[in-house]
């Protein structure tokens, strides 16, 4: 069918920061005291907002609580390893590119922060590629992924029925908000099961970005 909007994931679908966001998070865990491999914040944290880690370190260790200012110093971690390691997913600039010579149009929606998000684009060389009014983080609804909210917001501020969307994601938590907000999803699977993502409700599944354009 023909979209009136792609919603495209930013991390693990525009930019190849989920593998170093991971292993600093397991890394930073671990050194508070709360043993963490990759592959557990694969599994726990990935498309999820901030706020999930201290829920699920609260619910594992009797209410623990991350210090003060984890957010911030995690953060920081994060954006000094980008300059050194951050690059696009591979396929993404042309994507965009091609989108763009079509006229087709498109979103970003992330459960990441709007620091996070432009700090990402910047470092990859993306920012261009993304009218300010099109960038949406789970801070303008005040929940992430699973929830539908931010995808709605998305669909709702640019005016297009969610039925009328088309959402790449790299997540089984992005799979199931995008289902449950009444759009077709199309999964990612560079990192991901695709077993797990069709099992989140993907509508379908791609390889790589180059595969897009003949959804559209």
């Amino acid at each position: 069918m023909a979209y009136d909007l792609v919603i495209f994931d930013n991390d693990g679908v525009l930019v190849d920061s989920e593998p170093l966001s991971n292993r600093l998070l397991a890394e930073y865990l671990t050194e508070l005291g709360y043993p963490t491999t990759t592959e557990d914040s694969y599994r726990d944290f990935m498309g999820t907002a901030a706020h999930r880690i201290h829920d699920v370190i609260a619910e594992r260790y009797d209410g623990a609580k991350l210090p003060d200012g984890f957010d911030d110093l995690f953060h920081a971690r994060v954006f000094a390893t980008f300059d050194a390691e951050l690059t696009a997913v591979r396929g993404a600039e042309p994507l965009l590119k091609e989108l763009q010579q079509r006229s087709v149009p498109y979103c970003l929606a992330s459960s990441a922060s709007h620091a996070w998000i432009r700090t990402a684009l910047d470092v990859t060389g993306l920012r261009g590629y993304h009218a300010e009014e099109r960038i949406f983080s789970a801070q303008d609804v005040g929940v992430g992924k699973p929830a539908p909210d931010l995808f709605l917001h998305a669909a709702r501020t640019l005016g297009v029925d969610p039925a009328r969307c088309l959402v790449l994601e790299d997540s089984p938590n992005g799979v199931l908000a995008a289902r449950a907000a009444g759009m077709d999803v199309y999964g990612y699977t560079a990192l991901t099961d695709p077993a797990k993502l069709t099992a989140a409700g993907a509508t379908g599944l791609i390889a790589a970005l180059a595969e897009v354009p003949a959804l559209l």
